[in-house]
């Protein structure tokens, strides 16, 4: 069956009602299995809290589907939307300081280096061409 996407009437194209889902390559390991774990705290972290899906939800401000998918592990959400989740936990000052580079021993190393405007990649071949 031939499925005609102009309209009788004007003959102006309509395009069909539905889209090509788009593929996307699966992340590498290490990022999906960091998914995964962070799924799982968001998941311990409520629990512990005593609070249902919903409950959360409705305190981060985010739809219930949004909380279902993180804690489903899909890494397609907002990460405006993990931040709220995470805030909604308690636990948002923990990940800000778990990610600050001064907490880290290069960053504590490197502390009273001035840093750069701009950075530009570092040659491969080790030339200065």
């Amino acid at each position: 069956m031939m499925v005609s996407y102009y309209n009788n009437q004007s003959m102006t194209y309509k395009a069909p009602a539905y889209s090509a889902a788009r593929h996307k390559p699966a992340p590498p390991l290490p990022v999906a299995r960091a998914v995964r774990e962070i799924a799982d705290d968001v998941v311990v972290w409520r629990k512990l809290r005593g609070l249902t899906q919903a409950q959360l939800a409705d305190r981060a401000g985010v739809s219930l589907n949004t909380l279902r998918k993180l804690e489903g592990a899909d890494a397609g959400i907002k990460l405006e939307n993990v931040l709220l989740i995470l805030r909604a936990l308690g636990v948002l000052d923990s990940v800000s300081r778990a990610l600050d580079p001064y907490e880290s021993d290069v960053g504590r190393l490197r502390s009273d280096e001035q840093l750069p405007q701009r950075v530009r990649p570092k040659s491969l071949t080790g030339s200065d061409g």
